[in-house]
């Protein structure tokens, strides 16, 4: 892991704690081309009532409108948790170039649905890191995780019963 990948990593922390702290699932992405970071993004599927409204979505579409454009040729993406299917298809759509994340999901990663193979059909091959802060993007899921469990329902869900 080099210092840059370290840098945007930590700044992809940060936007997850901002997620954590809305009650959304703390992930937090970042757009960037060489040093400038050009789409920003925290989970808001609950804020903003959209399926969609992942991380990785939001800091693309972000990034998009930074671009004037919603190709994306050369930019990176860093992610603290491995995107799901969807994220990842929109990662290929976008031409990201290069894709750097922290702790896998074992459960809805892109890797468990697509496989060697299913990779491969893509038309846009993506240039993966994983790892990058892995204990850390891990220790941030699992604390949040633990911490809805200790509080009971979700919050969001107390208005609707």
């Amino acid at each position: 892991m080099n210092e840059r990948d370290q840098r945007f990593m930590s700044e992809a922390l940060r936007l997850a704690e901002i997620a954590a702290v809305a009650d959304e699932v703390p992930v937090g992405a970042v757009v960037v081309r060489g040093e400038t970071i050009m789409g920003l993004g925290s989970n808001a599927n609950i804020g903003q009532s959209d399926p969609t409204a992942h991380a990785e979505i939001l800091a693309l579409r972000e990034a998009g409108r930074y671009d004037n454009n919603y190709r994306l040729p050369g930019a990176e993406l860093f992610v603290t948790l491995e995107p799901c299917p969807m994220c990842y298809a929109a990662l290929v759509q976008a031409r990201i170039s290069r894709l750097v994340y922290g702790a896998n999901d074992p459960k809805g990663g892109y890797t468990l649905f697509y496989g060697e193979s299913g990779l491969a059909q893509f038309n846009h091959q993506i240039e993966v890191v994983s790892g990058t802060m892995e204990a850390t993007c891990r220790s941030v899921m699992q604390a949040f995780f633990k911490a809805k469990r200790e509080r009971g329902k979700r919050k969001w869900l107390k208005g609707t019963l």
